[in-house]
């Protein structure tokens, strides 16, 4: 009968303590499950805020490039008009130079008057002697000995095809070609008066070949100071283009 009441006690006494577990877990659990949750949600408000500051991020740097760009495009925009202001502003400078030299070179000669002139022709972007144009060179050299107080004036030409600079640079070559072309037949340099008008100065218009073909020529005028024209000097006839 003691032994019942013991066993009896004791399946009580588990059942007692069972209970009191349950209890307290489920006192454990209620008490924790909101800070569960609020974790929960915590963490996903968080991971939002997350990708939401990733997206400002991106569309922020998205900007950012695209505003350097349109800044380094402005930049180069205005560094060629910059350099495009400085070349037409060389150009500008160099006519003017070469305005002034002709002014002067044309003042020099208000005592000189022509003997005897003739003008070589060029083939497109040439600057070589052809036989034809040193057979004309040498009738007006024929007169330089017998003319007294002279010079020599060399005017070079262009067509318009081409830039004013290029032009101005290519004439002058073509003048240097007859300039050298008389020096190796005994003409002085300081007897010489070089100019390279390039597209300035044209006898045809450039509209047409014949035209553009007539333009890209060297004038070559024997020029005196002395009133007295030998009988011998006569004007050249220009030879034709190539």
């Amino acid at each position: 009968m003691k032994a019942n009441s013991s066993v009896l006690i004791l399946l009580a006494g588990a059942a007692l303590a069972f209970n009191v577990g349950c209890a307290s877990k489920n006192y454990v659990r209620q008490q924790t499950q909101p800070m569960i949750d609020k974790a929960n949600e915590l963490d996903e408000l968080t991971a939002k805020n997350t990708n939401a500051i990733k997206d400002v991020d991106t569309r922020a740097q998205t900007g950012i490039q695209a505003v350097n760009q349109k800044t380094a495009a402005a930049d180069q925009k205005a560094t060629n008009a910059r350099n495009a202001a400085d070349q037409a502003q060389l150009t500008a400078t160099q006519a003017s130079n070469r305005a002034d030299a002709l002014g002067t070179q044309v003042a020099n000669l208000d005592n000189y008057h022509a003997v005897v002139e003739t003008s070589v022709h060029f083939a497109f972007n040439k600057a070589d002697l052809t036989p034809k144009a040193k057979a004309a060179l040498d009738q007006l050299l024929a007169d330089v000995p017998n003319t007294k107080g002279y010079l020599l004036v060399v005017e070079g030409d262009t067509d318009s095809v081409g830039s004013a600079t290029y032009n101005y640079e290519l004439s002058q070559r073509r003048a240097d070609a007859v300039v050298q072309y008389l020096s190796e037949n005994n003409v002085p340099p300081h007897k010489i008066y070089v100019i390279g008008l390039g597209k300035d100065k044209s006898v045809e218009s450039n509209r047409t070949a014949e035209g553009r073909a007539k333009n890209r020529r060297v004038d070559v005028r024997l020029m005196t100071n002395n009133q007295e024209t030998p009988s011998s000097a006569q004007n050249t006839a220009p030879t034709s283009s190539q």
